[in-house]
């Protein structure tokens, strides 16, 4: 773990502070063929690499929703809040993919805490994360996530 909170104080001191970023991860044709399987979505852009090699992306690319969904291992040793009872995943804002994740490709989050709110189920922490694909300039993935610290 990166950086340990101990304190809401201490998280919303840290707003707008770019937290770092986590570990590099390799997309896998097993890994995409996976996702295949377990959404319905057999697209030949993601599950058949012969045919994607003449697509539009030269190559297979993961699904967004699998890049989006691999956010929370990405981005979960970056940082982490000691005291909750309890971290929900509330939802995510402002969800964009604007680069594609060619299968091989290497991918990784960061992380900047966007607002800290009292609300009545608990604190209201948003983060901004940014799937970084390795040697690209455009992330794979824009998203902020929602979570709820539940004391």
């Amino acid at each position: 773990m990166a950086r340990t909170f101990t304190s809401v104080d201490e998280i919303r001191a840290a707003i707008g502070e770019d937290l770092g970023s986590g570990e590099w991860l390799e997309i896998t044709q097993d890994r995409v063929n996976a996702f295949a399987e377990a959404t319905g979505d057999h697209q030949w852009i993601h599950v058949d690499p012969e045919r994607a090699k003449s697509g539009p992306f030269g190559a297979p690319i993961a699904h967004g929703y699998l890049t989006l969904s691999l956010l929370p291992m990405l981005a979960g040793d970056i940082f982490g809040v000691e005291g909750p009872k309890l971290v929900i995943n509330y939802g995510m804002n402002k969800v964009r993919f604007p680069n594609p994740v060619k299968v091989g490709a290497r991918i990784r989050a960061n992380a900047v805490i966007v607002s800290v709110d009292e609300t009545s189920a608990g604190v209201s922490m948003v983060v901004k994360n940014a799937v970084e694909i390795e040697g690209e300039d455009k992330p794979a993935c824009v998203a902020e996530n929602v979570r709820v610290l539940v004391y």
